[in-house]
């Protein structure tokens, strides 16, 4: 089973109230937090260790950043390089991976950025491809408002291809590096690759010779049709949000249909469904302890400032007990899938404002682990073994506890069953995860 950390840089993880659990650690601006909790995973044998972003504050809820900022709604958001960096010093195996967006960035800087991490930290690198998701995001670059769906995919697929065309511009033995003659690399074997598109101009060479993985690990998260296909062709990994484990298991025949309809060998490519696990020393700690997270510390304020952020719809101009009507569904596929998400998880059509927020707040949108290390160890065993998933992408409730209680109480019994390795692999991060190493295309 492939396990993933998904972490933020700032305050919170995807649990919007995390900063306000009592045992959480704060010092989520300095260079130890990011390590301590890195080295706890690599103790756990996780594949990697993943960090998502986004490019704004929180801010079209109310078309303003001011209850984000007084709730700590993911006003924090520390710039990833120099975090990943620091975590490649404080690790030897577990890859290490970041967010950067295709619709803001440029081909050769996220090229090179990634070789570059690839080659500082021995092949462990992991870019997680996004379109962004909303007019914030827009505001920060120079857009009154976000491209629409289809654009952003469309300059994604340009995006993708000229990155990996500068992944490929160096051979593997390209360098030399003989002293004796002077001959430092030979330039039959590092290529231009005059890219040329609707969107993006690139003239290459990389300037980063060719990486141990051979190209950085691709992970993406795409759910919509396009989305999906565009999965299908590039990433090696794909984040789902099945909220339950029939839903899973469609999701997971589909989308391991469409890597092979794109020639692709399907085991090359892992399904990983987002979901968080409460471990108690007993059910009912268990069950009391994801009670307070689910009911103690999120203010409502926080879930529609992050769900508004999410949909780019402002949930401001609504009351909480507001009904949600087909004006606001069809002013959001977003909220139209969220909305039918939530009415089979509460098994009801009557939903309200609050029950999206709720939805946002705590998670429901993917698995819920829950009890002792062995219950929650059987849950995942069942969804693993069921066609439902390769494995997680494991979100903290809390930091660092979260992810020390699971490596203390539930890795061992994943071990033991046969389940999770007692060792890494290899190197690299392809080596963990038992994928191929691409060879060079021209």
């Amino acid at each position: 089973m492939t396990l993933v950390g998904f972490m933020q840089a700032g305050n919170v993880t995807v649990y919007s109230g995390s900063w306000r659990y009592p045992s959480a650690d704060l010092s989520f601006l300095t260079m130890d937090y990011y390590q301590r909790i890195a080295r706890t995973l690599e103790q756990g044998k996780f594949d990697l260790v993943f960090f998502d972003d986004r490019l704004a504050m929180p801010g079209i809820y109310g078309d303003s950043v001011a209850e984000a900022v007084r709730r700590g709604a993911r006003p924090i958001k520390l710039d990833l390089t120099a975090v990943l960096g620091g975590i490649i010093g404080a690790t030897s195996r577990i890859g290490v991976g970041a967010t950067y967006s295709t619709t803001y960035y440029e081909p050769f800087h996220v090229a090179r950025t990634f070789a570059t991490l690839d080659h500082l930290s021995g092949g462990r690198a992991a870019w997680n491809v996004v379109t962004s998701v909303n007019d914030s995001e827009g505001q920060n670059f120079g857009r009154d408002t976000h491209f629409g769906h289809d654009e952003r995919y469309d300059r994604a697929q340009e995006f993708l291809e000229a990155t990996t065309a500068l992944w490929d511009s160096w051979d593997d033995d390209a360098l030399i590096m003989d002293q004796e003659s002077g001959e430092f690399a030979d330039p039959a074997k590092v290529r231009e690759i005059n890219f040329e598109g609707k969107w993006f101009r690139v003239r290459g060479p990389l300037t980063v010779p060719r990486t141990p993985q051979g190209r950085p690990t691709i992970l993406q998260a795409g759910s919509s049709g396009r989305g999906r296909e565009f999965a299908a062709e590039w990433a090696d990994l794909v984040f789902t949000a099945d909220p339950g484990l029939s839903v899973a298991q469609q999701h997971y025949g589909d989308q391991k249909q469409r890597v092979a309809d794109f020639g692709r060998d399907p085991d090359d490519v892992k399904i990983l469904p987002m979901a968080y696990a409460v471990v108690g020393e007993t059910q009912s700690i268990a069950e009391e302890k994801e009670r307070l997270f689910l009911d103690a510390y999120v203010h409502p304020a926080a879930s529609l400032a992050l769900l508004s952020e999410v949909m780019n719809y402002d949930f401001g101009k609504h009351d909480l007990d507001d009904p949600v009507t087909a004006e606001m569904t069809e002013a959001s596929s977003g909220i139209r899938g969220l909305a039918e998400g939530v009415k089979r998880h509460l098994n009801r059509d009557d939903l309200t404002v609050r029950d999206l927020a709720a939805h946002r707040a705590t998670l429901l949108q993917g698995p819920r682990f829950v009890g002792t290390p062995e219950r929650v160890a059987d849950q995942m065993q069942e969804w693993f073994e069921s066609g439902a998933c390769d494995g997680f992408v494991l979100a903290a409730t809390h930091l660092p506890g979260a992810f020390e209680e699971f490596v203390r109480m539930v890795v061992p019994i994943l071990q033991e069953r046969g389940l999770f390795r007692r060792e890494y692999e290899g190197p690299t991060l392809r080596d963990q995860l038992g994928i191929k190493r691409p060879g060079t295309v021209r």
